[in-house]
């Protein structure tokens, strides 16, 4: 039996910083992950994992990562996708300097 399908976020690495990204409907690459377009439809998710996997010169790794719809965009569902979305686990770099500013 086949499992029901489960929405989908397209997430990758920025090449040149390595930040965390997410692609959005209108095929832009953000940090924040409410921004990500949320898929609903397994098809539609692969063609977008194909469309970000040949930007090899913007993001390494692509993936499609489980999300669930948010009051303010889509949301991650397991830790590791949580983790990710608050940028490096070292402090005072990327988005946790950005937070004392």
């Amino acid at each position: 039996m086949s499992r029901r399908f489960t929405a989908k976020v397209v997430t990758a690495n920025r090449l040149r910083e390595g930040d965390v990204v997410y692609l959005t409907a209108d095929d832009q690459w953000t940090q924040h992950h409410h921004e990500a377009e949320l898929i609903e439809d397994e098809a539609h998710a692969q063609m977008r994992l194909l469309h970000a996997s040949a930007q090899k010169l913007l993001i390494v790794g692509a993936y499609l990562a489980d999300a669930k719809a948010g009051p303010n965009g889509p949301e991650p569902v397991h830790f590791r996708e949580a983790f990710r979305t608050r940028g490096p686990s070292n402090y005072d770099h990327g988005k946790q300097a950005d937070l004392r500013a």
